[in-house]
């Protein structure tokens, strides 16, 4: 057992918690020996009481949060307690500011409390009334007039300023985010703004150096993150998402909500042109209706107006931060919204800027503990902001040193004998079907 908790010790087990509008989203997880993010558990619900990023009804909410939560300590066997939560919403505000401290011991080099201390006097700004600070990130430093230093640790200075990036939201949309994580039984360690947390998950050090802008397309917002030499210049949530695209198909179509979301994530294309004049699909018709025909191309129309319209706002946001001559690395799409097809073909049109997919599999260790139905679907870009939440909690905890509230409940990760069908069990009861030949790990399958 020492042994164990040695290991516990040197790599603590942190869980991410992604409200989103469309999915409410539970991981676990800790860093591997050799530096990558190791997941342990996950766990999924659907997400009634959220719109466009915001809470809309807390106790719907507060059943999503439990159910993914649950899911997700069966599944690793770990007792969660705390939890890094992920926060959106078209209230997010940013702005620039400058601060500086005059240091009184000479004798000392700047050290990283002379930092903290910058940071700390940044969040007694006065903001606006019903505005909250949620994040301080310092860009450069200058230490006696001298500028440009991203790392003054270590360096003999009086006079030490920067410049940063003030990241805050409304009150009210952050009391009630914290409220249902509470209710749920749960503590919140740290609120992330999502797409500095997505960033993490699906960005290299070299595109962040090069400059590049991160674009999270989720169900009701959209998210943008701009950085340029390694340093977040700009950050905005704009209100439409995937549900935008999926309310569009159902009046544009004259068809059910649920099938809408369906024709969208099987047959629909972000440019018409790529599609074929013939190509049909059959809908089935209401109780004692005749089945509907729809052409893809017709379909394709509707979601490429409403594509358009988001990467025209994203474009937007990419003018108006002052950086778009600087973005050598182009733009980077994640989130559910990005799996739609020719949407990096759209982007690039727009924009006129390299576009890729991102997936946060490049952060990932191999895994041994999850089911391999459930490992292949991690690393899709749906969970960039979980994977994103869980790196930003570890790095956190690695940079305060200090020991997180969570407990495991068994020495191994994997699911223990007695657990395994308790957890059977649970799935079941969250409406989950499962595929079974013998009953072995690899055949759980949503």
């Amino acid at each position: 057992m020492d042994k164990s908790s040695t290991q516990e010790k040197s790599s603590p087990i942190v869980v991410g918690l992604d409200i989103g509008t469309t999915k409410i989203c539970a991981i676990v997880g800790r860093r591997s020996k050799n530096g990558k993010i190791e997941v342990l558990g996950i766990g999924k619900a659907e997400s009634a009481g959220v719109t466009r990023g915001m809470v809309s009804n807390i106790d719907k909410t507060v059943q999503g949060i439990i159910q993914a939560v649950e899911i997700a300590g069966s599944q690793s066997n770990v007792d969660i307690k705390v939890v890094n939560v992920g926060i959106a919403g078209q209230h997010i505000k940013s702005l620039q500011h400058r601060g500086l401290i005059t240091r009184r011991d000479l004798q000392y080099e700047i050290s990283r409390k002379d930092i903290d201390k910058l940071v700390e006097d940044m969040y007694n700004l006065v903001m606006p009334p019903g505005e909250e600070i949620i994040h301080v990130l310092p860009q450069e430093f200058t230490v006696d007039n001298e500028p440009g230093i991203k790392d003054p640790i270590g360096m003999a200075g009086v006079r030490l300023e920067a410049n940063f990036h003030i990241i805050s939201g409304q009150v009210t949309a952050i009391k009630n985010i914290v409220k249902c994580v509470n209710k749920g039984g749960l503590e919140s360690q740290e609120l992330i703004l999502e797409p500095l947390a997505s960033s993490e998950s699906v960005l290299s050090d070299e595109e962040k150096e090069a400059g590049v802008v991160l674009v999270d397309i989720g169900g009701g917002t959209t998210d943008v993150a701009i950085f340029h030499e390694g340093i977040i210049r700009h950050t905005a949530v704009i209100p439409f998402g995937g549900n935008s695209v999926t309310e569009d198909i159902r009046e544009g179509c004259s068809v059910m909500r649920n099938i809408a979301e369906q024709l969208k994530v099987r047959f629909g294309s972000a440019l018409a042109e790529e599609n074929k004049e013939n190509e049909i699909v059959c809908v089935p018709g209401l109780r004692g209706r005749e089945p509907k025909e729809i052409s893809v191309k017709n379909l394709a129309y509707v979601i490429q107006a409403r594509m358009e319209e988001i990467v025209e706002h994203v474009y937007y946001e990419i003018k108006s931060s002052g950086y778009e001559k600087k973005l050598i690395a182009g733009i980077v799409i994640t989130g559910g919204g990005a799996q739609l097809k020719h949407l990096p073909q759209l982007v690039e049109y727009v924009t006129g800027l390299d576009c890729r997919v991102g997936y946060p599999n490049e952060h990932l260790a191999k895994n041994e503990v999850l089911p391999k139905p459930v490992y292949e679907e991690l690393q899709s870009p749906t969970f960039a902001t979980g994977i994103g939440l869980l790196i930003k909690g570890i790095q956190k905890i690695e940079y305060n040193e200090v020991p997180v509230n969570t407990t495991v409940k068994t020495e191994k990760t994997k699911y223990a004998e007695d657990k395994r069908f308790g957890l059977f069990g649970k799935l079941l009861e969250t409406g989950r079907k499962f595929i079974k030949d013998d009953i072995k790990d690899e055949d759980f399958l949503k």
